[in-house]
């Protein structure tokens, strides 16, 4: 089953690679119009400016009709230009600038949460140790998984190893 999942994984990890690099998601933006604008040339048989033109509105689904493509494989670019930049490199980009133009400046950084975390564990020792003294049996307590930003076949795999 994991060598059926592989293809998946890497397409994820070049996914998140991907998103994470705004150098990347703006050169891909670039890329694209690029090629698209030389491939519209060819099967359109247009100026490499009106193809470049013809690129930008499309991506950016303003659709003047000023320029349309009137082939099979002009259409078809179109197509799969407007759906990649639509549905991935535009998404891609409005996500990366949004996460950085929204900061949480009271969130913990790493340093505190660990702090937190060992602050926590001296506390629980504490306590089991007192309620030793005292005679007290605490009730166990079931401690909850931390959560994962890892994609779902790799926790479950990691609960596998757990067991």
């Amino acid at each position: 089953m994991d060598v059926l999942l592989l293809p998946f994984r890497w397409i994820y990890r070049g996914l998140v690679w991907f998103a994470n690099s705004p150098r990347t998601l703006i050169i891909s933006y670039l890329l694209m119009i690029v090629v698209a604008g030389v491939l519209y040339s060819h099967a359109e048989h247009k100026s490499a400016a009106d193809s470049v033109w013809w690129a930008v509105v499309t991506a950016s689904t303003v659709g003047y009709g000023d320029i349309s493509p009137t082939s099979f494989a002009g259409r078809f670019l179109a197509a799969l230009l407007i759906s990649t930049m639509v549905l991935l490199v535009i998404p891609l980009i409005t996500a990366h600038f949004a996460s950085r133009l929204i900061v949480d400046d009271d969130a913990f950084e790493h340093a505190e949460q660990e702090e937190l975390k060992a602050d926590v564990r001296r506390l629980r020792t504490l306590v089991e140790e007192m309620a030793a003294r005292q005679g007290v049996v605490l009730p166990e307590q079931a401690r909850p998984e931390p959560v994962s930003t890892a994609p779902p076949w790799e926790r479950r795999r990691r609960r596998q190893r757990r067991r």
